[in-house]
């Protein structure tokens, strides 16, 4: 199983899924405590970069859902094997499943004050914006 410094985990195109090879390697900052799985607060169903309609309308390809064994996108399954926070910040170390093959990494995410959540990768090559559907 390939080690990779990131992974373009919500991309539309395989290339952008190769090329995007960053977005799971976020630091594991510090000493984070490990959150027990009822505590996991990204729980819920998203998209990526736009408004969540929630009326079954919004596009697959910027659709994502977040467990706390695992984050599915249209490019793959990625089983979340680590959860560590710092702050506000929430670090999980993934095994991730994809066209291309398999890959390993750490990814962050960060409540933002409006409500939506930024995702970004240890080297910073990619970013997004979630935003939790409604229920």
């Amino acid at each position: 199983m390939a080690k990779l410094s990131g992974f373009c985990l919500f991309g539309a195109t395989r290339h952008a899924a190769i090329a995007g090879v960053a977005l799971v390697s976020v630091t594991l900052a510090g000493s984070g405590l490990a959150l027990a799985e009822d505590d996991f607060p990204l729980t819920g169903n998203y998209t990526q970069n736009v408004p969540c309609k929630g009326d079954g309308s919004d596009p697959a390809a910027v659709q994502v859902k977040i467990s706390p064994q695992e984050i599915v996108s249209n490019v793959g399954v990625c089983t979340i094997l680590n959860t560590k926070t710092e702050g506000t910040t929430v670090s999980v170390h993934v095994e991730c499943k994809l066209a291309a093959g398999p890959l390993m990494g750490d990814i962050s995410f960060t409540p933002r004050p409006d409500k939506t959540i930024d995702f970004v990768d240890r080297d910073g090559n990619y970013k997004a914006i979630l935003h939790r559907c409604p229920n």
